[in-house]
């Protein structure tokens, strides 16, 4: 005992002469979820942009080629006027048409699908109107002793009719993108606004806006199934046989619901 005491007494500096090194394995974590929101109108009303405007963006680090997820969601509000003005039976027609479309953008780059419309309206307001005829007509009398009523058609005054539509609902898509490469992306979202009106003896406007929006950036690993031959049960082969190609989930949707 007295041995083992003076042993680990000897050895004790030695042990704590040694240097002490301790390893601290630190990675930051690739991101999974994005999201970028706004609780303000993104585009004011107007008749169009011109192009492209990006309305809401987020960055986002995939850590290896997968499939980006993007939901964008938004407040779509769409005003259209048309009124007709008639007179003497002549038919007169005005058209307003808008329409609100969205793309999202990865590192720059569209998407799949690409351009999705998100509103759209087009209205058109037709009349066939006699025309306002009070004080433009007079009575004549005529040779043979009867009277004849007689319309001043210059006299007469068009009659309108009005058509004012004015709405704002929530609407949402979703994009995605396959095997988008390991790095950091920047996803844009972007909304363009455009409008045209057509009149004939009246007047037509059409203005469209984008509201409050939220978008929402998920990566994923999308899964692929095979599908089983119609008459056979589900996942049972013959032996030997070899499973049907499918490309993808969405070809076994399109045999179990056509």
């Amino acid at each position: 005992m007295n041995m083992i005491k003076r042993l680990c007494t000897r050895m004790l500096p030695a042990i704590l002469a040694l240097p002490l090194t301790v390893h601290i394995s630190s990675a930051n974590p690739s991101a999974k979820f994005a999201f970028s929101t706004s609780d303000l109108t993104l585009i004011e009303e107007t008749t169009g942009t011109s192009g492209w405007v990006t309305i809401l963006s987020a960055p986002i680090k995939t850590p290896a080629a997968k499939e980006l997820y993007i939901n964008a969601s938004l407040e779509a509000g769409l005003y259209t006027q048309t009124l007709v003005r008639s007179k003497n039976n002549k038919k007169d027609t005005s058209t307003a048409s808008v329409a609100i479309q969205v793309r999202a953008l990865i590192d720059g780059q569209p998407a799949p699908p690409g351009t999705v419309t998100y509103a759209a309206r087009t209205q058109t307001l037709s009349a066939t109107l006699e025309g306002a005829i009070a004080g433009c007509l007079t009575i004549q009398n005529n040779p043979d002793g009867t009277q004849s009523i007689i319309l001043d058609e210059d006299c007469v005054t068009p009659e309108e009719i009005e058509l004012i539509l004015s709405t704002l609902n929530a609407a949402s898509f979703n994009f995605v993108a396959s095997n988008v490469p390991v790095g950091d992306h920047m996803i844009s979202l972007q909304a363009r606004i455009s409008s045209s009106t057509s009149v004939q003896e009246g007047s037509a406007s059409a203005k469209g806006l984008v509201g409050k929006g939220t978008m929402i950036v998920q990566t994923l690993r999308a899964t692929r199934t095979g599908l089983a031959e119609a008459g056979s049960e589900e996942g049972a082969q013959p032996a030997g046989a070899t499973a049907p190609k499918t490309p993808n989930t969405w070809g076994r949707l399109k045999v179990l619901y056509r």
